[in-house]
């Protein structure tokens, strides 16, 4: 049985200002579904919230995976389950190595799991490691470096792509992952994405400004996010008429279907 990732009626606030006004999605395992909005329309509110962030307050609605309460978990507890977020900023974690910190978050599901799991040993993880950066075109000296630290954007982001892999998620979010990254990068980090999806029939939720990324990860449902709220939904076809068309037409839509 797939798993799905539900939102139903979702409400968050932040700082007590109400961001996100009823929210309601469904993003199943082997599907890529893509959340297009302007600057400040809640996009990143809802991945935040989907990971656990304490900043962000859900106030009503709930969020199902797998028949469980995500708004009641915990950050890691989300990852165990099948979960990953794809920061849009990743974070520098000087003096840990990229290869030390997949052997580390492996051995946590592992435990979490089974608490007299002793990990995985090293040479299995080192044959692990070396398949996965090998199908997503890696150089393997990128094991040793610090995770993050003096990197790119688009290193960041193919670091980020490499946790996937190795982690191996149900559901995978992407927040704004094409942000800052040029088109050679974004070419890389998108492959990177759509060969775990058919390697793994892992789901994908992109979540993205423009339809740029859209060109290399092809979604099969794209949904628009205007002022808190998901106002439009369809297939590939809509974010190519936000290419074309930006988004004060369906500003201009709503405002006047709501007066």
């Amino acid at each position: 049985m797939s798993s799905a990732l539900e939102i139903k009626n979702l409400h968050v606030n932040v700082d007590d200002q109400p961001i996100l006004k009823g929210i309601d999605l469904l993003v199943k395992q082997g599907e890529i579904h893509a959340l297009m909005g302007p600057n400040g329309s809640g996009k990143s509110t809802l991945a935040y919230t989907l990971a656990g962030h304490p900043a962000y307050e859900p106030t009503v609605g709930e969020v199902i995976f797998d028949g469980l309460d995500l708004l009641e978990m915990s950050p890691d507890e989300l990852s165990r389950i099948g979960l990953f977020l794809a920061f849009q900023y990743p974070i520098a974690v000087p003096g840990v190595t990229v290869a030390n910190f997949l052997r580390q978050s492996i051995n946590a599901r592992r435990r979490a799991e089974d608490s007299e799991d002793k990990g995985i040993a090293i040479p299995e993880f080192r044959r692990l490691l070396i398949e996965k950066m090998d199908a997503l075109s890696i150089d393997h000296r990128f094991a040793g470096r610090y995770l993050n630290d003096g990197f790119s954007g688009g290193e960041k982001k193919r670091a980020e792509i490499l946790q996937m892999a190795t982690l191996e998620p149900k559901i995978a979010i992407m927040d704004e992952t094409d942000s800052g990254l040029d088109i050679d990068a974004l070419r890389i980090v998108s492959e990177g994405a759509n060969a775990l999806h058919e390697s793994s029939g892992m789901g994908l939720l992109v979540i993205t400004h423009y339809q740029r990324i859209l060109n290399y990860i092809e979604p099969d449902y794209v949904h628009v996010l205007l002022g808190g709220r998901i106002v439009e939904s369809g297939g590939p076809e809509l974010a190519l008429g936000l290419e074309e068309k930006g988004y004060d037409w369906l500003r201009e839509k709503y405002t006047s279907e709501e007066a």
